[in-house]
């Protein structure tokens, strides 16, 4: 595979208004840190970098950083910030890497194929975790994990353990029993209707409770004003 090569200029200025400067001419902020080097701020393409993100790769993508006056270094992107309103690549962090030392990345997983659950039992598949987290040499990441869920039925599901993973070249750092995937039954509407239904009575029949506690409450202090009444008479007779 050919390895990418990002250009970059180490950064003269500082501060939020030469960024905002940098961006405006299409290069955006960036630091190169880890492995033995000490970290650089620099200014990197920012189309360069949008490209990497979205190659089959994406973020786990090696490729070099060419700075002028220095060689080439071989990282991998760490972090990213994003504009949320325009989306626009803001910042990004690149990671030194070597080649004969393992890392821990995240690598997606893709499922594939329409479970069994689905087509013959009327159930609904749902994904629960989209990556996993490995440990291995940077010419081992793979560029994702795809598993047939043909075989799912209703209860079934696809965990860590299940992905294919080489053990003698990566490690799963992921809990093994993690769930990824599942085909969970599909709640009858009639089930729904009659919680519906159960749930309306219980809330009429509350305020009928109230106002029945309420009479007895009126009636007790009516019968109370009457044994008064009666208690003042023998009263009455002494005068």
């Amino acid at each position: 595979m050919e390895t990418l090569t990002l250009e970059g200029n180490l950064r003269q200025d500082r501060g939020k208004n030469a960024a905002r400067r940098a961006r405006a001419t299409g290069v955006i902020p960036a630091v190169m840190y880890g492995g033995k080097g000490g970290a650089v701020s620099m200014t990197v393409n920012a189309r360069q970098v949008g490209r990497i993100l979205r190659s089959e790769t994406g973020h786990n993508t090696i490729f070099a950083v060419k700075i002028s006056g220095s060689n080439d270094e071989m990282v991998i992107l760490k972090a990213w910030q994003v504009d949320p309103v325009s989306g626009a690549l803001l910042h990004a962090d690149l990671l030194r890497i070597a080649m004969d030392v393992r890392m821990v990345v995240k690598v997606a997983v893709h499922p594939f194929g329409e479970p069994q659950g689905v087509k013959l039992q009327g159930g609904i598949f749902e994904i629960v975790t989209r990556e996993v987290e490995i440990e291995c040499l940077p010419a081992d990441i793979p560029e994702e994990f795809r598993v047939d869920v043909t075989g799912l039925m209703i209860g079934k599901q696809l965990r860590a353990a299940d992905l294919p993973i080489d053990p003698e070249k990566i490690r799963l750092l992921t809990d093994p029993q993690r769930v990824l995937a599942h085909v969970v039954q599909l709640r009858k509407e009639e089930e729904v209707v009659a919680e519906a239904v159960a749930a309306t009575d219980a809330t009429a029949a509350e305020p009928e409770v109230i106002k029945k506690g309420k009479k007895e409450a009126e009636e007790g202090e009516e019968a109370e004003g009457g044994k008064a009444e009666k208690a003042e008479k023998p009263k009455g007779k002494e005068k």
